[in-house]
C-alpha cells in the first residue's frame, strides 16, 4: 500500500520543457478536479519567460484561476524539496530526464508524453485547436489519475495504473465530428 495520509492532500508535480502550456494547464486541471485531495504543481526543465498566452487565454475562457501560474524550475523542488512530492509527471519528451533525478520523498513518477501545443503550425485557429486539444488529452488523464483508489495500491499496482493512463491512444485522436 501506498503509504499517503488520507487526511493530508498529495503533492504532485507535472514537469514540461519550458513550463509554458503542457506542465501549466496539467496544473490548473488537477487544481480544480482534484477537489482536495490533490496539490498541484508545475515547473520546466528550461523555464519560459511567461506563461504561452494561448494556454492563458483557453484556462481563462473555461474558468480557471491563471493568477499564480508561472513559470518555475523544476530544480527549486529537486534541491529545495519543498513540498515533499507524492507523484512527478513529466508531460513531454524533453522532461523526461528529470523523472530519474534524486526527488526528495521518492515520489511516484510517470511519462505522460503529449504534443507541444506550442509548437503546432498553421493559422491563429489551428494553434489554437492544438492546445484545446492537448487540454483535452491532460483532461481525462487527470480525470482517471484522479479517480484512483490511491490508498489501496501498492506502488507496483499504483505505477502499472500510471502506466496504463500513459499508454492512453484514444485521447491522441481528435474527437469526432459530430
Amino acid at each position: 500500500m501506498i503509504e499517503m495520509d488520507e487526511r493530508k492532500p498529495m503533492n504532485v508535480l507535472f514537469v514540461g520543457g519550458a513550463n509554458a502550456a503542457r506542465s501549466i494547464m496539467a496544473e490548473a486541471i488537477l487544481h480544480r478536479e482534484g477537489k482536495g485531495a490533490f496539490r498541484a504543481f508545475s515547473a520546466g526543465v528550461r523555464p519560459a519567460s511567461q506563461v504561452h498566452p494561448y494556454a492563458i487565454d483557453l484556462l481563462s475562457r473555461m474558468n480557471f484561476d491563471v493568477r499564480d501560474l508561472r513559470p518555475k524550475s523544476c530544480l527549486s523542488f529537486i534541491e529545495g524539496g519543498e513540498p515533499a512530492l507524492d507523484f512527478v509527471f513529466s508531460v513531454c519528451d524533453g522532461a523526461t530526464d528529470v523523472l530519474g533525478s534524486a526527488w526528495p520523498g521518492n515520489p511516484v513518477t510517470g511519462h505522460w508524453a503529449l504534443p507541444d501545443p506550442a509548437a503546432a503550425g498553421g493559422n491563429h485557429a489551428e494553434a489554437r485547436l492544438a492546445f484545446a486539444d492537448v487540454f483535452r488529452m491532460l483532461n481525462n488523464r487527470i480525470a482517471i489519475l484522479a479517480s484512483l483508489p490511491i490508498q489501496s495500491l501498492d506502488r507496483r499496482l499504483l505505477n502499472r495504473q500510471l502506466d496504463l493512463i500513459a499508454a492512453r491512444k484514444d485521447d491522441l485522436k481528435a474527437p469526432a465530428a459530430a
